[in-house]
């Protein structure tokens, strides 16, 4: 199957500080690097989503810059979708320093040529969009909702093919469950600081 890596790199970081979270420190190595590692063994086309395409250009990938005014994570996703080659895109946010490599190939092995959407779904009913797996057949119904100002993710998943993949069958490749833990607060950060330490990651 034909899939793309794409990290979203263009969020504001207001509850850090405006600071850019992809270049966020955690045991020593940034949270875009640490994703890069994971990205590299995975994917031949990587992509970055972000504002500026400047801020990346030390990295070598492509970047995908937003197209829209609106800061949002869908937007971020529509840029990344459009940019790539592939057929298919796994995004996940540059506010993730501990995206296991084992989780990411489980999710990849969900993917079919006539579904659209493929998504982590917890035990609670939560859907992970910010790890998942979108087409480029959704494309039109995302650029719909963004001109409508609609920056819910979910939200377009009525207009195309959606598969939930249950938690269970992907926490063979992170048995610890840190793939989900983002770091949006200073509290968030220390916390990653600790885990870090404490399972070596």
């Amino acid at each position: 199957m034909d899939i793309a890596g794409i990290i979203l790199a263009g969020g504001l970081g207001t509850r850090m500080g405006h600071v850019k979270k992809a270049f966020l420190e955690v045991g020593g190595r940034t949270v875009l690097d640490r994703l890069l590692a994971v990205y590299r063994p995975l994917f031949t086309e990587i992509v970055i989503s972000a504002r500026e395409a400047a801020d990346f250009a030390a990295y070598g990938f492509p970047v995908a810059e937003d197209r829209f005014e609106a800061r949002s994570s869908l937007t971020g996703i529509h840029a990344g979708l459009d940019a790539m080659k592939a057929s298919y895109g796994f995004f996940a946010a540059c506010d993730d320093p501990f995206l296991q490599p084992g989780l990411v190939e489980r999710l990849l092995a969900e993917v079919e040529p006539e579904v659209d959407v493929i998504i982590p779904l917890k035990e609670d009913g939560y859907r992970e969009p910010l790890c998942a797996v979108y087409s480029k057949r959704c494309l039109p119904f995302i650029e719909a909702q963004l001109r409508q100002e609609d920056f819910k993710i979910i939200r377009f998943f009525d207009h195309v093919a959606v598969k939930e993949v249950p938690i269970a069958r992907l926490l063979p490749g992170d048995p610890d469950q840190v793939s989900f833990f983002n770091v949006n607060t200073p509290d968030d950060l220390r916390q990653a600081e600790r885990l870090a330490a404490e399972l070596g990651l």
